[in-house]
This record gives C-alpha cells, sequence and structure tokens, in this order.
C-alpha cells in the first residue's frame, strides 16, 4: 500500500485531486493546513507528498525545506505560481516535480506515478558492499559470509532498506514490522531487534 500526503486548502481542489489519485493500493491523506500536516508526517511514512504553496498558515516551501533537513521524501509542488522564479525556487529548494494551476488530473496522476516508480525497489536483491541482501531467498551475506536473521530482523531490515535516506518513526516501525495484529508491542522491542539487527 502506498499513502500520499495532500497538503490544499482549496476544499474542492484537495478533495478531487484525492479522490483522482486513491485506488485499492493507494492511500491519500488530506491535509488543509501546515499544522495538520507536520503531525501526520510525524505519525506514519508517507512515499510521496503533494504540496501546495500558498497555505492559510505559511509557506509549502517551508514545509519542503524541513522535509529535506531530514528526509528524501519525493515532493510535488502544486501551486498557482507560476513564474519561472517560483519554479527555480521551488525546485532548487528540493522539490521533484512543480505543477502549476490549473492542471490536468490525467497529468498529475502521471507524474504521480512517475515519482512513486522511482521510490520503488529495483529488485529483491540489494547489493551494499561488505553486505548482500537477497529479499526473495531471504538469504543475507556479509564478505559472502551468509547471517542468520529472525523473521521480525528480516522484516525490519528490508523496510529500512526500502526506505534508505528517509526517517521514520518509532511508531511506524512498530506498525510496519509488528503487522501479526497483536494489541500491544513492549516498547523496548523495537530497540532490542535494532540492537540485534546492527549486531
Amino acid at each position: 500500500m502506498k499513502r500520499i500526503l495532500i497538503v490544499e486548502d482549496d476544499r474542492a481542489l484537495g478533495d478531487g485531486v484525492r479522490l483522482a489519485l486513491q485506488h485499492p493500493e493507494l492511500e491519500a491523506v488530506l491535509c488543509r493546513t501546515l499544522a495538520e500536516a507536520r503531525p501526520a508526517l510525524e505519525c506514519q511514512p508517507f512515499d510521496l507528498a503533494i504540496l501546495d504553496v500558498n497555505l492559510p498558515d505559511g509557506s509549502g516551501l517551508e514545509l519542503l525545506r524541513q522535509l529535506r533537513q531530514s528526509s528524501s521524501l519525493p515532493v510535488i509542488l502544486l501551486t498557482a505560481n507560476d513564474m519561472e522564479t517560483d519554479i527555480v525556487t521551488g525546485l532548487e529548494s528540493g522539490a521533484d516535480d512543480y505543477i502549476t494551476k490549473p492542471f490536468s488530473l490525467a497529468v498529475l496522476r502521471a507524474r504521480v506515478n512517475a515519482q512513486l516508480r522511482r521510490g520503488e525497489p529495483a529488485a529483491d536483491r540489494v547489493d551494499l558492499p561488505p553486505f548482500s541482501f537477497d529479499f526473495g531467498r531471504m538469504e543475507f551475506r556479509k564478505d559472502g559470509v551468509l547471517i542468520e536473521l529472525s523473521k521480525t530482523e528480516q522484516k525490519l531490515l528490508r523496510l529500512l532498506v526500502e526506505n534508505r535516506g528517509r526517517t521514520l518513526t518509532r511508531a511506524a516501525l512498530v506498525d510496519r514490522v509488528w503487522t501479526d495484529g497483536a494489541e500491544y508491542v513492549d516498547e523496548n522491542a523495537l530497540s532490542v531487534t535494532v540492537k540485534r539487527l546492527r549486531g
């Protein structure tokens, strides 16, 4: 399941974009202000953000610059600011794409899909010397030597590898690693698993 954050204060436009993008394999979360968007970003991982620049409580560029301090989350700016200097400022602030209003929903969907494809792992095998991870066979090696990992360690490793360069909260890691329906996970479980995996 892919998750997209949409930050757009125009109610009709925001709802339209969310409905246009939503499908069974994609969840679109709509926020109308920076105050709503910041906690949403902290509470759950996203695969893409679509930010309006002009928001009631500030600029989407401000949120973009803050994101770029700790995250490589793909960001598309969606704005009425269509001057060349606006586009240059947006891209130099770290945006991956810039779409000016009015726009075609078909073009937006195509650009969203292009950004999501960029974030997908190319294959089940990942080489990060001296490590090699084969998630298809569940074989993990360092300098060619096989390393035994528990199922929980395997899940955590895959999640971290697939999100290289992104900051994931403890809550997000717990939610996505311990997916067996357990109502309560000891807060030390993640710390212990991370320590074992590092070892």
